[in-house]
């Protein structure tokens, strides 16, 4: 059984976007389809280590050969898409902190998100013994460095850790580093393996 336990947040803990988010992102950039999303996703690594918005949304305008009319709507909106949670994964994260399991959270995140899904979901984030966040320390999954830090703050060596996470280049980079790491399907699994 494993005591310390990683979580990533996107796709495990919190929810990936909606269709109707993905609908309004794609109305917003009067682009849909692989044209808009493979920009989106291409420009994405610099945006989660701490780039700032208005220049990633520049990135995926020049990617994508557009000018977006509304960039400060395709912010909040990309914003207020990654702020639904899983409230069963919430509730597992408690139970798993009232067992004694210490936990960390390592989630490529953007800088403007920060603050908007703590004020929201402080709560259960408070349950967490660390919180590392791409976007403040400068490095993202799967970049090694980014698994290193996050057992560090845990002052654990990374060997010590269960990682678990919806990507599994994620986890192929997370096991390169010695964590034992899943790729995550569901509450259940969690509860089988801590």
């Amino acid at each position: 059984m494993a005591n310390v336990i990683v979580f990533d947040l996107f796709g495990v803990i919190a929810r990936n976007q909606t269709p109707e988010a993905v609908w309004r992102l794609e109305q917003l950039a009067g682009l849909s389809g692989p044209a808009f999303w493979d920009a989106y996703w291409g420009c994405r690594p610099a945006y989660d280590a701490g780039q700032d918005s208005t220049a990633y949304w520049a990135a995926v305008a020049a990617r994508t050969g557009r000018v977006f009319a509304d960039v400060p709507a395709l912010i909040e909106t990309d914003l207020e898409s990654w702020t639904n949670v899983d409230e069963t994964m919430v509730d597992l994260v408690g139970r798993l902190a009232d067992r004694g399991h210490r936990l960390g959270l390592l989630s490529n995140i953007i800088a403007d998100l920060v603050p908007r899904f703590e004020a929201r979901h402080g709560a259960w984030l408070s349950r967490f013994d660390t919180l590392t966040y791409s976007c403040e320390i400068g490095v993202a999954k799967p970049d090694p460095r980014a698994f290193e830090i996050c057992a560090e703050r845990l002052g654990v060596a990374p060997t010590e850790t269960i990682f678990f996470d919806d990507n599994p280049a994620n986890v192929a980079a997370a096991r390169e580093v010695g964590m034992r790491a899943e790729v995550f399907t569901s509450p259940s699994q969690i509860r089988e393996l801590c």
